[in-house]
């Protein structure tokens, strides 16, 4: 895929691990789910992307 889909992919797994330590470090178990969903969203999209590299060549 293009390099800004991989940057905006990583952008949303880390924005979301940082989500998910606030989330942690404050015990918001609502913050907590919403940064472990956009990690999980983040690398699925990732892992879509290299699969779809992966059978152009």
């Amino acid at each position: 895929m293009s390099v800004g889909q991989t940057i905006k992919h990583k952008t949303q797994a880390l924005r979301g691990l940082v989500t998910e330590r606030i989330g942690r470090t404050t015990r918001n178990r609502r913050l907590q789910r919403s940064g472990r969903t956009d990690q999980v969203s983040g690398n699925l999209k990732q892992s879509g992307d290299n699969a779809k590299d992966g059978f152009k060549l």
